[in-house]
């Protein structure tokens, strides 16, 4: 095998999964965007949505299990050139986009909350939806099953989600995931809003020194 084939193999042989998860992992993102980002009554399309949302949400942090392709990958190439420089940062890349993406819609669940007045229940809501992803990504490596069977075969869902949850092993492995949605989710939030104020913060900046007569003087 050449270098040129062994270099595309290494980049490009994974495209056709990765990208779709990739789309199932930024499409809550785009949800979240539209029902928590712009202010819109309540409507039954509006549940609807809130709902398909909370349905794909897992397939965010999901991402995180398609490291064991990486391993995969390492195993099946003999250039540590290749391992190093091209598939570790190829899949880097692939688990932060997704991961981000979980950060942020939840980021904007909780922006939302803080709108509504009810900033108090963000904790509780944040947990909730980790344990429920926690669940989701469990049921989606291990029982393969996709967000949209809760439509199309509800009732196969319901009775795996009981089978596993009665189960210690499956119950072991759903607190685990939670366990480490919710601290890597925390570590991951307090950058994301610390960069986010820095942004507004340099902005602000940059406009009170294009218009200073805009802002009162603190000293007067």
């Amino acid at each position: 095998m050449t270098w040129h084939t062994m270099i595309w193999d290494a980049l490009f042989a994974s495209r056709d999964w990765m990208a779709w998860n990739l789309f199932l992992a930024l499409l809550p993102l785009g949800l979240s965007v539209w029902l928590f980002r712009q202010p819109k009554p309540r409507s039954v399309v509006w549940w609807v949505t809130a709902l398909v949302f909370v349905a794909f949400l897992p397939n965010a942090p999901y991402v995180l299990t398609d490291l064991i392709h990486l391993v995969e990958e390492l195993q099946q190439t003999s250039s540590l050139f290749i391992g190093t420089l091209l598939l570790i940062p190829k899949y880097v890349v692939f688990v932060l986009i997704g991961w981000m993406a979980y950060v942020l819609s939840l980021i904007n669940v909780g922006y939302y909350l803080k709108r509504q007045g009810l900033g108090r229940y963000i904790l509780q809501m944040e947990l909730l939806l980790h344990a429920l992803s926690a669940i989701g990504v469990y049921l989606g490596r291990f029982e393969r099953l996709n967000s949209w069977n809760l439509v199309t075969h509800p009732h196969h869902v319901a009775v795996s989600l009981v089978e596993n949850l009665l189960d210690h092993r499956p119950l072991i492995l759903i607190t685990l995931g939670f366990i480490g949605f919710t601290g890597l989710y925390w570590v991951f939030k307090e950058i994301t809003l610390a960069l986010l104020l820095q942004r507004r913060y340099v902005r602000t900046l940059r406009q009170l020194s294009a218009n200073p007569e805009d802002y009162p003087s603190t000293l007067e």
